[in-house]
């Protein structure tokens, strides 16, 4: 049995409900946990609606009215959210996990979803991006972003379109998500393109020129990965599971894509981030040569999505989570604290970023029957050039759901030479 202290008990909101009686007394307050966002569609369960049906608590998610019965998670609908036991002590609430041992809680920290434009949203030297009309279709929004060369142009309307189908979301009229043929290659805007192998080397961050190498690296990486992240929801919006004799087939529900547009929006963020960072040392996005080896894999990976997800999402990103804390210490030992913010806020993003591309991997062999260790494990052998190696960050990656199971002693295809990428 685990416990996790969650704070005082005075110190949490609050909501007055009537009608139901407790072992506490009626005027005793009861304490459920569940999840922050609705397993629908993403909705803000901390705004959810509370009402009492057959004595028991159900909270309504305000974007959709599902409902979920907060001892359970159950809902009406038929989907489920996570809900945790919590007890009161000694003034304390506590989320008791019977069956877990040892968990503790690590931190609790705050999300910074600050955005750099380069000179404000709206007015540039470059000009404003194209917007569509209000009917576009979500694949519309995605298929303009991916061809959109202009890197301040794919920030505002990756981020645009995030805000856009989640306010959408909490409407009547959400926006429909249509059909649509990506690019093969998302354009680039003056940029030298090289071999990953003739990357000029960023050396150990101790001088200026090796710091801005790394970060712009990084950015080029990040700016592969806004389009990785949208070219998802594009390539594979028809994708169906396959049916088992025990269910059909499903289509892939609207919160897959709230999700990888959030990651979407995160890289745009990020980019955003390491662009205004290169600037504030005097130099610029396109100073230096940049690689396209990311694409690479995603165009090994077009064909089908559980592919797509355990490469890009559990090789390349889950990389990230072994190699950004080594990055974060260069900088740290060069004095450059302001690169130490931006990488951090990167890392902690990025580990939800993992966990998303093994949630969704994991709910498709749900639905098939199948093991996603086993699933993951064939795509990297048949779709991955080159060995998955350490060491590796197993803290991060096990909080983004990846045990030990999915990368030890793992080899793709031969031919890959040198380090994984990281990040995407």
């Amino acid at each position: 049995m685990s416990t996790i202290d969650i704070g005082p008990a005075e110190s949490l909101i609050h909501s007055r409900q009537p009608g139901v009686s407790t072992a506490l007394g009626s005027h005793d307050w009861v304490y459920y946990a569940m999840v922050a966002e609705c397993p629908h569609a993403g909705g803000p369960m901390a705004d959810a609606h509370i009402d009492i049906e057959d004595s028991s608590y159900i909270a309504s998610c305000p974007w959709h009215a599902y409902d979920f019965n907060l001892d359970t998670g159950e809902s009406s609908f038929g989907v489920k959210a996570c809900t945790f036991p919590v007890r009161l002590q000694n003034g304390r609430v506590l989320l008791w996990l019977a069956e877990a041992q040892d968990v503790r809680l690590s931190a609790i920290q705050a999300v910074s979803e600050r955005v750099k434009f380069k000179h404000g949203p709206r007015e540039r030297a470059t000009g404003s991006p194209t917007y569509l009309s209000d009917d576009a279709t979500l694949i519309d929004w995605c298929i303009l972003i991916l061809n959109s060369s202009n890197p301040e142009h794919k920030i505002e309307l990756t981020t645009h379109l995030f805000s856009l189908f989640a306010t959408k979301e909490q409407s009547s009229t959400p926006m429909s998500i249509g059909v649509g043929n990506p690019p093969d290659e998302p354009p680039r805007q003056d940029l030298r393109e090289v071999k990953p192998g003739k990357m000029p080397k960023a050396g150990k961050g101790g001088s200026l020129k090796s710091r801005i190498t790394m970060l712009h690296a990084l950015a080029n990486i990040e700016q592969w990965a806004i389009d990785l992240a949208i070219d998802v929801c594009v390539r594979f919006a028809t994708f169906q599971t396959t049916a088992t004799p025990d269910s059909g087939s499903q289509d892939l529900p609207r919160t897959f894509y709230y999700d990888w547009l959030k990651v979407a929006n995160d890289e745009a963020k990020h980019f955003s981030l390491l662009r205004a960072r290169l600037e504030e040392l005097g130099s610029h996005f396109g100073a230096l040569p940049v690689h396209h080896g990311l694409w690479e894999s995603a165009t090994m990976t077009a064909h089908d999505l559980r592919a797509r997800i355990s490469v890009i999402a559990l090789v390349h990103e889950a990389r990230g989570l072994d190699i950004n804390p080594l990055t974060i210490e260069k900088f740290r030992a060069a004095g450059d604290m302001e690169s130490v913010d931006v990488m951090t806020i990167i890392h902690n993003d990025e580990v939800t970023h993992v966990s998303t591309g093994h949630r969704w991997l994991s709910w498709i062999c749900q639905q098939e029957g199948t093991d996603p260790v086993q699933v993951f494990r064939t795509n990297v052998q048949k779709h991955f050039r080159g060995a998955v190696k350490g060491p590796f960050n197993s803290d991060a990656r096990g909080q983004a759901g990846m045990s030990p199971s999915y990368y030890e002693d793992l080899s793709g295809l031969p031919g890959g030479r040198g380090e994984v990428i990281a990040g995407g």
